[in-house]
């Protein structure tokens, strides 16, 4: 397993109406920190080879995050299978360490060519652990 980090410092566009950060922002943060771990693990060749989509989306908001708190975000492959991946993305209150969301996306890798679902090639699960 291939964790991958990404600091954040909350500004005030990222807050809703209730001043904590907007449900919105973090999904954008979820996929965001996916892509960038995607691209981090995997050649260009890859990247225009394949693209993900995603199938499921699973988060759980456990506490508030205000403005200005530094926020880590890590994330990770849980597993792969045939043509689907698991992946857990867990964003913490830097400063206090305390867990704030967990989120579980399920995704499908598609050949970029045939614009169709296709098995994970054995380059890409590699890059995953």
């Amino acid at each position: 397993m291939r964790m991958f980090e990404e600091q954040i410092i909350v500004s005030k566009h990222d807050l809703d109406e209730l001043n904590h950060v907007n449900n919105i922002t973090y999904i954008k943060w979820i996929l965001g920190v996916a892509k960038k771990h995607w691209k981090k693990l995997v050649s260009n060749e890859i990247t225009n080879n394949y693209y993900w989509i995603l199938l499921e989306h699973n988060i759980k908001y456990l506490h508030p995050a205000v403005i200005n708190d530094k926020i880590r975000i890590n994330t990770y492959i849980q597993n792969t299978e045939e043509v689907k991946s698991n992946r857990i993305v867990e964003i913490y209150n830097k400063e206090t360490n305390k867990l704030l969301v967990t989120s579980e996306t399920k995704w499908c890798l598609i050949d970029a060519k045939k614009n169709r679902p296709c098995r994970i090639p054995n380059e890409i699960r590699k890059a995953f652990t």
